[in-house]
C-alpha cells in the first residue's frame, strides 16, 4: 500500500513540473510569427505562409548539431534535401543534446539559449526595453523582427545572408553585405569563396572570392536599361526548361547594390512557386538556383587561374610546372605505383580546409608531384593527397570503388595500357559464348517483335506493363497508358513543348513517379509509318551506350504513336550551335568533347553493339546534349540492321537530309558505314565554323561548307573556318586536326574515307600523321545542273529548291 502512495505521489510530481514547465516557456507550433515571450524547441518550427520557408533548428545530415536556420521546402517529389538558405548561428553549433531554444525576449532582443547550461547567443539586442515587438517568417524566406505600432524594421536576417540570394536580398550597399559559401555540404561554417557585389569599376558586377583572391566576375552592368551580366547570362540557358510562368531577373546598380526579383507572381501555381528560387554560393565555388532546375550560373571546374574568355574566370600566378589544359576529374578507381605496388595517401587533418583548398594545396604542390586529392568529413575532416611521379591511376570501370579527383594527364599512357589487357582478355571470354549469345539474341527479338506486333494492332493502350529482353542487360520497354502520357505531358501543353522536327512534336513531360522525360508524338503527316516505329523500337531497346539517348518505352492510341526517351535539359546540338545568343555557350573544350562522342556513339553503333547499325540521319538536329552536355545520338527510325558479312546494301527509298547524305547513297542509293562517315564529316565542319550546311546562299560562292572547307583548305588558309566565338578558348593544333578529319570523312568515293574507328583514333592521337584529304564530294554550281539532269522526274520532285534536301521523308 505504501509503495502505491510513493509512486501516485511521484507521478503527481512530474505531471506538476510539466505543468511549470509549460507556464514558463510559451511554444509556437504552425505558425509565422513569435511574439514577446515565445519560444521555439527542436521539435516546433515557424512556417511563411505561403508554405515555402520553414524556420526551425535544423540538423544537417544529422551532424548531431543544431542550427536555427530557414529551409527552402521544395515538396515531398524534391530528388534532393536543399541546404538551408539561412543559418543564425553557422560559427557557433549547437549540440543536439543541449535542448536548443529561440526566444524572443520581453526586452524585445532575439537569443538562442540553451536548456542544459552555457552561452546564449544574441541574434537581435534590443538594447532599451521594446514592447510591440514580433519577430516574423515572410513569404520571401526573410525573418523580421519589427515593432508592430510603428511598422519599424529593427532586424532582418536579409542583412546577414549566409550562402544564399533570395529574391529581394540585397548584396552591397551600406552593410556591404556578402554571401559565404559553407565549409563543406554539411558544415555551415565559413568556407573558402565569398561573393559581392564590386563597384570598383566603372559600373558593377558580381565578384567571387577565394581566400580573398578574386576568382570569377560576372561582368558589368553597361546601363541602367542594358541590363545584362554577360557571365551570368551567357550561362544562363545551359539547363533552360519551360515553365509555367515568366521567369525573369531585375538586375539594378542603382544605390551601389545588386538584387533580383522574380517576375509575374501573380500568374504562379501553386507547385510552380517551388521553382522560385534563390542563388546558392556552394562550398566549391559555383553558382546555382536552389530549385529543381539546378541552374548552373558559373563554371567552378573551369577556373584554375588561367585566361577562360566567355566564362569570367581570372588570372591568377600558377606553377611554372603546370599548363591550362591540365584539369582535375572525379574518377572512380585507384592510384599504383609503376611497379604495382599500393600507393600510401598523405594526410592533412586541418578541419578549416574545404574540397577547394584540397584542389589548389595539390596544384601547387612543390614540382607538381600531386596528381589526386579528395577531401574527407568526419571525426578529423581534412584532405587526402596521392603523391609521386611514378604512380600509374587504374580506372574502375563500374564506379564501385573510391572516387579521387585525378589529374587528367597523370599515367595516361600505363592506364590506357591496363585498360587494353582488360578489354584483350574480355574479348577472348567473349568468344567462347558468342555462339551462345548470337541465338539468345535472335530469339529474344523474334519474341519482341511478336509482342511488338500484337501491341500495335490495339486501339489504344490498356494498362500499362513491360516487355522483357531477357538477355545480360535485362533491358525493359515500358507501355505507357494514353491518360498517363496526357498527365505528364498537361494535355500536351503548348508550354511543354521543346520543338518540331520532320516526324512530329516533342515535348517534355513528368511522369507520376517524378521521372522527366521527353515524349516523341509522330505526326500522321510525317511518312514514318508503323515500319520506322517498329524499327525505332527495336533498335534502341538493344543499345546502351553512354552516347546514344536511352528510350525509355513507347504508346500507342488509336493512330498516334509515341516514343518516350530521357529528357535531355539543354536540347539538341543545333539550338546553340547555330543560335547567335547560345554559340558562345560552346567553347572549344565543349565542342571538341561533342566531336569525340558523338563519334564514340557511332564506333558503338557500327562495331560494338550487338547489332551493327548504320544511322542513316546524322545530324545537329539529332544529337541531344543532356545536363553536362554529353552528347547523345537519337532519332533511330532511319536507321537501318546490316548483316556483319556485308559491306554495303541497295535501296530505291533514299530518306535524310540531303546535305548530310553521302554522294552513292544520294545518287544511287547505296549505303554502308562510311555513309555515317560523311555525314560525320559535314557534322564535325559545323561544329567547328558554327555554320549551317545549308547556310550558304551568294551568288558566286560555294553551294556547301563542305564546298567552303575545302576551298580554304586548298588556298593554305583552313582556320578561316573557324567560328569566330572559338578564338579565346580555341586550341589551334586540335581545331585544325579536326578541319582535316572532317574534309576526310567527305571523301568522294567511299573506299577513301577512314572508318568511324579510325576517325576516333586520330581524333585521340596528338601525335600520328594524317592522310591528306584529295577528292571530297560536294555540289558546284558547275555541276549542279548535270546531276540534276541524270536524275528522274520522280526523283527530281524530292529536292527543295532552297536547301537541296530530299523530303520523301525528312529527318527531325
Amino acid at each position: 500500500m505504501q509503495t502505491h502512495k510513493a509512486a501516485s505521489s511521484i507521478f503527481r510530481s512530474v505531471l506538476f513540473w510539466i505543468y511549470v514547465q509549460c507556464l514558463g516557456i510559451k511554444v509556437s507550433y504552425c505558425i509565422d510569427t513569435l511574439k514577446q515571450g515565445d519560444s521555439l524547441n527542436s521539435s516546433s518550427q515557424l512556417d511563411s505562409p505561403n508554405g515555402l520557408f520553414t524556420l526551425k533548428f535544423y540538423d544537417p545530415q544529422e551532424t548531431n548539431n543544431s542550427y536555427i536556420a530557414v529551409l527552402f521546402n521544395r515538396g515531398e517529389t524534391a530528388p534532393v534535401q536543399i541546404p538551408a538558405v539561412w543559418v543564425g548561428n553557422r560559427e557557433d553549433p549547437i549540440p543536439n543534446n543541449s535542448t536548443p531554444l529561440l526566444t524572443l525576449g520581453t526586452r524585445g532582443e532575439l537569443i538562442i539559449t540553451r536548456r542544459h547550461g552555457g552561452d546564449p547567443i544574441q541574434l537581435y539586442g534590443a538594447g532599451s526595453p521594446r514592447s510591440n515587438v514580433t519577430a516574423t517568417l515572410l513569404d520571401t524566406g526573410n525573418f523580421v523582427v519589427k515593432n508592430i505600432s510603428s511598422n519599424e524594421v529593427l532586424w532582418q536576417s536579409y542583412d546577414h545572408p549566409t550562402d544564399t540570394l533570395l529574391s529581394g536580398m540585397k548584396l552591397g550597399s551600406g552593410a556591404n553585405r556578402s554571401l559565404s559559401s559553407w565549409l563543406t555540404e554539411t558544415n555551415p561554417a565559413p568556407g573558402a569563396f565569398t561573393l559581392e557585389w564590386d563597384m570598383s569599376g566603372s559600373a558593377g558586377e558580381l565578384l567571387i572570392r577565394r581566400r580573398g583572391v578574386p576568382y570569377w566576375r560576372s561582368g558589368h552592368l553597361k546601363d541602367y536599361y542594358d541590363r545584362d551580366l554577360g557571365n551570368v547570362k551567357q550561362l544562363e540557358n545551359l539547363n533552360i526548361q519551360p515553365d509555367v510562368f515568366n521567369f525573369n531577373y531585375n538586375l539594378s546598380n542603382e544605390g551601389g547594390y545588386f538584387m533580383f526579383t522574380v517576375m509575374n507572381e501573380s500568374e504562379w501555381t501553386p507547385e510552380s512557386r517551388r521553382v522560385v528560387s534563390g542563388w546558392r554560393l556552394s562550398p566549391q565555388g559555383d553558382v546555382s538556383t536552389i530549385d529543381d532546375r539546378g541552374q548552373i550560373l558559373n563554371i567552378f571546374n573551369s577556373c584554375y587561374g588561367y585566361s577562360t574568355q566567355g566564362l569570367g574566370c581570372q588570372v591568377w600566378e600558377q606553377p611554372k610546372c603546370r599548363n591550362r589544359h591540365q584539369t582535375f576529374d572525379l574518377r572512380s578507381g585507384m592510384f599504383r605505383h609503376a611497379n604495382q605496388t599500393p600507393v600510401s595517401r598523405t594526410y592533412d587533418f586541418n578541419s578549416s580546409l574545404s574540397l577547394s583548398d584540397c584542389r589548389e594545396a595539390c596544384w601547387r604542390w612543390p614540382n607538381c608531384e600531386c596528381v589526386g586529392y579528395n577531401n574527407f568529413v568526419g571525426e578529423n575532416s581534412g584532405c587526402w593527397y596521392w603523391i609521386g611521379k611514378d604512380l600509374v591511376w587504374e580506372q574502375d570501370l563500374d564506379g564501385s570503388t573510391e572516387k579521387i579527383y585525378v589529374l587528367q594527364s597523370s599515367g595516361t599512357g600505363k592506364k590506357k595500357k591496363f585498360i587494353g589487357i582488360i578489354l584483350g582478355v574480355v574479348s577472348a571470354a567473349a568468344l567462347l559464348i558468342l555462339g551462345l549469345a548470337c541465338l539468345i539474341i535472335r530469339n529474344r527479338r523474334v519474341k519482341m517483335e511478336e509482342e511488338l506486333h500484337e501491341l500495335l494492332t490495339l486501339d489504344g493502350c490498356r494498362g500499362t506493363f513491360e516487355l522483357e529482353n531477357r538477355g545480360a542487360n535485362n533491358h525493359h520497354l515500358k507501355l505507357f497508358t494514353h491518360a498517363s502520357i496526357l498527365s505528364a505531358t498537361r494535355n500536351f501543353s503548348s508550354n511543354n513543348k521543346l520543338g518540331e522536327g520532320g516526324f512530329g512534336p516533342v515535348y517534355k513531360g513528368r511522369t507520376a513517379e517524378g521521372q522527366d522525360i521527353a515524349v516523341k508524338l509522330l505526326s500522321r503527316q510525317s511518312g514514318q509509318g508503323l515500319l520506322e516505329f517498329k524499327n525505332e523500337l527495336i533498335l534502341i531497346s538493344e543499345l546502351q551506350h553512354v552516347n546514344l539517348v536511352k528510350l525509355i518505352g513507347f504508346c500507342v492510341h488509336k493512330d498516334d504513336k509515341m516514343i518516350i526517351y530521357d529528357y535531355m535539359p539543354n536540347k539538341s546540338l543545333d539550338f546553340f550551335l547555330f543560335s547567335e545568343s547560345k554559340r558562345a555557350q560552346l567553347d572549344w573544350q565543349k565542342r571538341f568533347s561533342i566531336i569525340e562522342g558523338t563519334a564514340q556513339g557511332l564506333v558503338y553503333l557500327h562495331k560494338h553493339s550487338r547489332l551493327k547499325i548504320i544511322h542513316r540521319d546524322l545530324k545537329p538536329n539529332n544529337i541531344l546534349l543532356d545536363e553536362n552536355m554529353t552528347p547523345k545520338i537519337s532519332d533511330f527510325g532511319l536507321a537501318r540492321i546490316f548483316k556483319e558479312d556485308s559491306g554495303e546494301a541497295n535501296t530505291n527509298r533514299r530518306v535524310g537530309t540531303y546535305g548530310y547524305m553521302a554522294p552513292e547513297y544520294a545518287m544511287q542509293g547505296i549505303f554502308s558505314v562510311k555513309s555515317d562517315v560523311y555525314s560525320f564529316g559535314v557534322l564535325v565542319l559545323e561544329i567547328v565554323s558554327g555554320r549551317r550546311n545549308s547556310s550558304f546562299h551568294n551568288i558566286e560562292g560555294p553551294l556547301s561548307i563542305v564546298e567552303y572547307a575545302w576551298e580554304m583548305w586548298r588556298k593554305d588558309c583552313a582556320l578561316e573556318l573557324m567560328d569566330p566565338m572559338l578564338r579565346g578558348s580555341c586550341i589551334i593544333d586540335q581545331l585544325q586536326k579536326c578541319i582535316q578529319i572532317g574534309l576526310l570523312c567527305v571523301e568522294n568515293n567511299a573506299a577513301d574515307r577512314p572508318t568511324i574507328e579510325d576517325v576516333l583514333s586520330m581524333l585521340k592521337n596528338d601525335t600520328a600523321t594524317l592522310p591528306m584529304p584529295t577528292n571530297p564530294a560536294f555540289i558546284t554550281r558547275n555541276n549542279l545542273l548535270q546531276q540534276v539532269d541524270k536524275l528522274s522526274s520522280n526523283e527530281l520532285r524530292k529536292f527543295s529548291a532552297n536547301e537541296i534536301t530530299l523530303s520523301q521523308i525528312h529527318g527531325r
